[in-house]
């Protein structure tokens, strides 16, 4: 397992959402780190959550289930969500 600093992580994962759920007009830039995903920040809905999961497990080997009580504290922000999949990572 290598370890990759957060900012790479957080700059790897917007790259990833923005492919992965054809964000067409958004840009890395326009992704604040600290920012919700879902609702007001970056605008995500519980199907995207779906396919973050089917990514974060093709990219990391990252499985996360609907109702584990986690999930909301790691997809709060896109910082969370990158420090979740670098302590996670299975590559």
């Amino acid at each position: 397992m290598t370890e990759t600093p957060l900012s790479e992580m957080i700059d790897e994962l917007k790259l990833l959402l923005i492919q992965g759920l054809h964000l067409e007009d958004v840009s890395p830039e326009d992704i604040d780190p600290d920012a919700p995903l879902f609702g007001e920040g970056l605008g995500l809905d519980s199907i995207d959550a779906l396919e973050i999961g089917v990514m974060l497990d093709r990219k990391y080997g990252i499985k996360l289930v609907s109702n584990d009580e986690r999930n909301n504290k790691i997809f709060a922000s896109l910082k969370s969500l990158a420090e979740f999949v670098a302590s996670h990572r299975k590559d």
